[in-house]
């Protein structure tokens, strides 16, 4: 298997030809929501079925539990001050990793009635949280507990840091899942896998144009489509490159939304995330295992040091 499919030049720039994919860990039973935390200098990532967030310390390449059960954690992102923001199918709310260890609920519902099971969350520079909330984990007791859905839709939710308040961004996908915003923050992208539920629906990445209110969002419409299973989780670089999940490979897709090249992965990849010292270690999340290569590019808002 070659560790590179090169469709545009564009691709060459963001690659090293010499690196080598390499599987650090297997043992998940499905592989979930990476994040690197530089103060720790270790990548966390969920278990969802095994309900637990597992930690590999960059140091070493030691892997360990770092909390079960942990509510079927999924997706995680860091927060303005560097704290572990977490979506949880089976707590059914994003919480917060605080200094003491313990995790504090930021969102528990919307208009009175129970959140589905979030799936991922994004920061904005704003400090307010953007996060999916489709049904995966009430659908069954896999990913979580069975059970109705309250609000009887699946949207995108905005948190409002000051004042906690949750509102609707996004009302018209069927099951909205990874979500990530431009490097100038006035697109906001999200993948529907709704064809989990509903036959026919598209498998893409949608985009949405951010208001000048730093709030609202207008759809522009579909920004690529999946031609190998389902798009999930997904990175965005400094130069507005977006890195997805599919189910062959990591899909590498311009500004422009062309496809220009994907790294072939063993698994069903899930998720994925930029970390290590100078964030150019993509880790990336596959059905069982966490995998990583070096690659010559670096998440949205990194600055060299």
């Amino acid at each position: 298997m070659s560790d590179y499919v090169i469709l545009d030049e564009r691709f060459s720039r963001l690659i090293i030809a010499h690196a080598k994919l390499e599987r650090l860990w297997t043992g998940c039973r499905w592989a979930e929501g990476p994040v690197y935390v530089p103060a720790a200098r270790h990548l966390l990532w969920s278990d969802i079925p095994n309900d637990r967030v597992l930690r590999l310390v960059e140091d070493d390449g030691h892997v360990s539990v770092f909390a079960s059960p942990c509510g079927h954690h999924n997706g995680h992102t860091l927060d303005r001050e560097g704290r572990v923001i977490a979506c949880e199918h089976g707590g059914r709310r994003i919480s917060r990793l605080g200094a003491d260890g313990l995790w504090c609920a930021l969102a528990t519902h919307y208009q009175g009635k129970r959140l589905n099971s979030p799936n991922d969350v994004v920061v904005k520079s704003d400090g307010s949280l953007w996060f999916s909330d489709p049904t995966y984990g009430i659908d069954g007791y896999y990913e979580g507990a069975f059970a109705a859905s309250e609000i009887g839709a699946a949207n995108v939710y905005r948190l409002d840091p000051a004042s906690g308040a949750v509102e609707a961004v996004v009302t018209d996908l069927v099951r909205p899942n990874g979500l990530a915003f431009s490097p100038d923050e006035r697109k906001l992208y999200v993948a529907d896998t709704g064809e989990t539920h509903v036959a026919g629906t598209p498998r893409a990445i949608h985009a949405y144009h951010v208001g000048a209110d730093g709030q609202s969002l207008g759809r522009e419409g579909v920004f690529a489509v999946s031609e190998a299973g389902l798009f999930d989780g997904f990175r965005v670089d400094t130069a507005g490159n977006i890195w997805a999940s599919s189910a062959d490979s990591v899909r590498v897709f311009a500004p422009d939304g062309t496809m220009i090249g994907r790294i072939p992965v063993p698994e069903l990849v899930a998720n994925l995330c930029f970390g290590g010292r100078h964030r150019n270690r993509l880790y990336i999340t596959a059905q069982t295992s966490l995998y990583a290569i070096y690659v010559n590019a670096h998440p949205a808002g990194w600055r060299p040091e």
